[in-house]
């Protein structure tokens, strides 16, 4: 039957149609909650970008976007966005949002290099949310701080999706902790940094885990980030670099990690042409987005995206994405559901 994609004692706590209807419970109140934690206010964004335009986001910078020509445009090539990281803080500025305040928005993107597992999908759905900051709040305390709102957003949820179906208990601890990649690795030089997170998670049930993509002492990074949206390689006030971090929970279901966001304060003009020179990729810099970042268009933001289906398997104690999302998955993961009473969209 190939690899488990479910533990071998899984059984659905909900059904389908009240799968259903707790999906759309979730994604309504933690939206809710999370504008009001932030200060947001809903946009329209798009689905696709103009190809070559530096707009669409490069994930680790190695992922392929979706491509395809528009005939009418003169066969003009456009991609399938991966992410909206780059377009909101555009959007932002294009739009005459104040410090304190900022946008989110329904990303629904395709990334056919990612793994089809029991967490990952081809379609991405997510909240992609960025708001425009303060000249003082570059450091890692304002970056905590909106953290903790967006947990506190989770937990409010979770709270209320448990009084609409009360077996589903709440589980997700009180407070979310912080720690360094590169304090992990000295804890766990023995692991792997996906092993790293997996304890962090099991022993504190939510982690925010500071500093993606700088390189840490070991000589590797803790994972892959893009060099020109989220900034990884300024100096922070813990000793070591960056300004940016996923935020991590224990699964009990799959008895693992589970990354619900990624997110960060933005690069500015340093961080940016220091980035791109550490990845090799310098000449980025005369592509739009980035001439009008570097020419001091562009506000100061923070921002992430926050996994919509993610945070429903989460709290909805689901084994498999599948069962929240309709996507494309293996013939094995079919009949593993169905043997488990379960359903894949």
């Amino acid at each position: 039957m190939g690899s488990s994609f479910f533990p071998e004692d899984y059984r659905p706590i909900l059904g389908l149609k009240q799968t259903e209807k707790a999906i759309k419970l979730v994604k309504d109140t933690f939206e809710r909650e999370l504008s009001g934690e932030l200060r947001l206010s809903r946009i329209t964004s798009p689905l696709f970008v103009p190809t070559n335009s530096g707009i669409n986001d490069d994930l680790n910078g190695v992922e392929r976007p979706v491509r395809f020509e528009v005939g009418n445009l003169g066969n003009r090539p456009m991609e399938v966005v991966q992410s909206l990281a780059k377009w909101k803080r555009m959007a932002l500025a294009d739009h005459g949002y104040a410090p304190g305040t900022g946008i989110y928005t329904d990303m629904n993107a395709l990334r056919p290099d990612d793994t089809i597992d029991e967490i990952h999908s081809v379609y991405v759905d997510q909240w992609d949310w960025e708001r425009v900051m303060a000249p003082d709040e570059r450091n890692l305390g304002f970056l905590s701080s909106i953290v903790v709102k967006i947990y506190n957003a989770l937990k409010r949820t979770e709270f209320l999706l448990a009084e609409n179906y009360p077996q589903l208990e709440p589980s997700l601890p009180e407070d979310i902790r912080f720690i360094e990649s590169e304090d992990l690795l000295k804890l766990y030089p023995d692991k792997t940094p996906k092993q790293r997170e997996r304890i962090a998670a099991e022993q504190n049930g939510a982690v925010f885990v500071i500093g993606i993509g700088h390189t840490l002492s070991d000589g590797k990074v803790h994972d892959l980030r893009a060099p020109d949206y989220d900034d990884w390689s300024t100096p922070n006030e813990d000793g070591c670099y960056g300004l940016n971090g996923d935020i991590i929970v224990w699964d009990p279901v799959r008895k693992d990690s589970l990354e619900l966001s990624s997110m960060g304060i933005r690069v500015d003009n340093e961080a940016l042409i220091r980035q791109l020179e550490i990845r090799g990729v310098p000449e980025r810099k005369d592509l739009y987005w980035h001439r009008r970042l570097l020419a001091g268009e562009f506000p100061q933001t923070i921002g992430g995206g926050i996994g919509q289906s993610r945070i429903c398997m989460r709290l909805l104690k689901k084994a498999h994405i599948g069962e929240v999302q309709a996507s494309v998955w293996q013939d094995s993961a079919y009949e593993q559901a169905a043997s488990a009473g379960s359903f894949l969209m």
